[in-house]
């Protein structure tokens, strides 16, 4: 008699999952071959930036990546070359915040190693602020600095091997410095008798912008890496805070009391072409990796909350919900996460959440 094709038995049951975490699903008892040959399996996902699928003999692996929903087709195939199909659908759920540092003092402004590997956060655990590392899921806390002025703002650069950090340990008003990403030959990059702090740097590691009083307010500064170079982006009467490079190092993103309360602007590099991109008040953009996103932290439904946007104004989605302050967000070199502060168990404390699809 001629071959027959494999057949399904019953339906592989639909499976929800967190965004990050992993489930193995075995669909061998939902195909038979009625010639009694073995079969082997393949399998694919609709949507891979939603749930990624792997398999292993008959298992498959399904790792949700963000939010969402998409189908995995399995195809289970006879020795004959004849097939049967399933499809599972597959949900992606969000996982709620997960609490990185755990301490009764305040830990806060985190920022990503490049790798993805490590965060570095300002912390005051050993009574003034100081320059913290750890692993991504919050273990191995190193100290970095160790001074018994303020030591805060830290910034990553994007090759990984420097972090950026303001201090008031010479002057007492807070200067820009540099150090090893160990802690090490911490240099001293600003001099000046007004506030200089809040270092972001370049893409390509060749500028730090910066935040200073030196006109009278809060304006945006951008200067060489080597603190040479200093040059005045903004020029408004209004404080101009919290500047964040997009990722093509071509635009900065902070922002502004210029329109009576506080809203996020965008501007070229060289500060030119202001523009507005919220009508609600909000602080402390933080550009996507891919330059598509920017999330930001506002009161916008009372409390404030961690939103995300696209570098457009539009698409504005919440990404946190509770009583108390997140803020300061921070995303992964991945985009598939945010760190961000928060006090919600009472003190200043970072967590981490996974960001949904677009």
């Amino acid at each position: 008699p001629p071959p027959v094709a494999p057949q399904p038995v019953g339906s592989i049951p639909a499976q929800i999952v967190d965004a990050g975490d992993t489930v193995a699903v075995d669909v061998a008892a939902y195909f038979r071959d009625p010639d009694g040959g073995a079969l082997t399996y393949e399998a694919s996902s609709s949507n891979a930036a939603v749930v990624s699928v792997s398999q292993s003999g008959s298992t498959l692996t399904l790792a949700g990546v963000a939010e969402g929903t998409a189908t995995v087709t399995v195809t289970a195939t006879d020795p004959d070359n004849l097939s049967a199909i399933q499809e599972l659908g597959v949900t992606v759920s969000r996982p709620p915040a997960t609490n990185l540092t755990n301490h009764s003092a305040h830990d806060l402004r985190p920022t990503w190693s490049p790798d993805g590997a490590r965060i570095a956060f300002a912390s005051s655990r050993d009574d003034n602020y100081e320059i913290y590392a750890m692993n991504a899921d919050g273990s191995g806390v190193t100290k970095l600095t160790n001074h018994s002025a303020d030591d805060e703002s830290p910034a990553w650069s994007p090759d990984g091997a420097r972090i950026a950090f303001s201090s008031s340990r010479d002057d007492g008003r807070g200067e820009i410095y540099a150090m090893n990403a160990d802690g090490s030959g911490a240099t001293r990059l600003t001099n000046h008798s007004a506030f200089d702090g809040v270092p972001a740097w370049s893409p390509d590691g060749a500028r730090i912008a910066f935040v200073s009083t030196r006109d009278g307010n809060a304006e945006i500064y951008a200067m060489n890496a080597d603190g040479s170079g200093v040059m005045r982006l903004t020029n408004h009467s209004a404080p101009d805070l919290g500047p964040a490079w997009s990722p093509d190092g071509t635009r900065i993103a902070f922002a502004s009391r210029r329109d009576g309360n506080t809203e996020i602007y965008v501007m070229n590099a060289d500060g030119s072409r202001v523009t507005r991109l919220t009508d609600y008040h909000a602080r402390g953009p933080a550009w996507s990796p891919d330059g598509a996103r920017i999330a930001v932290s506002s009161p916008l439904h009372g409390d404030y909350e961690i939103y995300v946007m696209n570098a457009d104004r539009s698409g504005v989605t919440r990404l946190t919900e509770h009583s108390a302050f997140d803020g300061l967000p921070a995303w992964s070199p991945d985009g598939t996460r945010i760190a961000f502060t928060s006090d919600r168990d009472g003190n200043d404390e970072i967590y981490v959440l996974y960001v949904p699809a677009r």
